[in-house]
């Protein structure tokens, strides 16, 4: 792993409407990292990452990808972003081929795939436990699949940068595990993650850091929260049952 940063915030501020969601916040992932945004909801954990990605203006700060100021940086291939899976439905009637291939346009010349670009769609459904499901409609996948469809979309481009916006989000326990399975092959291979999560779940090993917000400023940033694991929820005194020694409960108040 490498000292280069991928993504580096310093110091940004960003509103919506107008009200103020980030305020201030620096945030360095560096090549091969993985890093999690965590945090309650209204924290800004989405807002930090469409700022990363140009959907949200900063009033202040500094973004740069890769090096580069964002407002002058044009490689968008090298970034895949998966967005929260509800702004991303749109009931269009596709393919899981047409809407991972969207993934290679990018890459593509003139908007036209070539071999490559379809071997790319066909690796990437692969690694994502689709490929059975090809030929079919978006709209006749389940939540869980949906989710899958949409990481291939990204994946199809061969990031170096994969950002993730609550990935598994309303994702049944089956696809949570594929996903976490996939994500570790990108890992594996050098791929730089930013995820946004509401809790860590099955990516738990996965993860190197974790950038904590609360109310649009970095609370925490270093190793994952211990407590918050599997069954413990951001914000929530939580009582594990299997723990009989009678000590205080675990407190995840961290998040809270």
């Amino acid at each position: 792993m490498s000292d280069e940063p991928v993504i580096s915030l310093r110091g940004v501020r960003a509103e919506l409407g107008a009200r103020l969601v980030l305020r201030g916040i620096d945030l360095t992932v560096r090549r091969g990292e993985v890093v999690a945004l965590l945090g309650a909801n209204g924290s800004g954990k989405s807002t930090a990452v469409r700022t990363v990605i140009g959907q949200v203006p900063v009033t202040a700060g500094e973004v740069e990808l890769f090096g580069t100021p964002r407002r002058r940086f044009r490689d968008w291939s090298r970034v895949g972003y998966v967005p929260q899976r509800t702004t991303a439905a749109g009931g269009v009637p596709a393919t899981v081929t047409e809407v991972v291939s969207a993934g290679r346009l990018s890459r593509a010349r003139f908007g036209v795939l070539r071999k490559a670009d379809h071997e790319a769609v066909r690796r990437a459904l692969d690694l994502v436990g689709m490929a059975d499901r090809a030929k079919d409609s978006v709209n006749a996948l389940s939540g869980g699949q949906h989710q899958r469809v949409l990481i291939a979309r990204a994946l199809a481009a061969e990031p170096e940068l994969l950002i993730m916006d609550e990935p598994m989000a309303g994702v049944d326990l089956a696809s949570q595990e594929v996903l976490a399975e996939t994500l570790e092959r990108q890992v594996a291979s050098g791929t730089t993650v930013l995820l946004v999560l509401h809790e860590l779940g099955p990516l738990e090993p996965l993860i190197d850091r974790a950038v904590v917000l609360r109310d649009g400023c970095v609370l925490h940033d270093g190793p994952p929260p211990k407590a918050v694991g599997q069954h413990a929820l951001p914000g929530h005194d939580h009582v594990h049952p299997h723990d009989t020694s009678g000590a205080e409960p675990i407190r995840t108040g961290l998040l809270s």
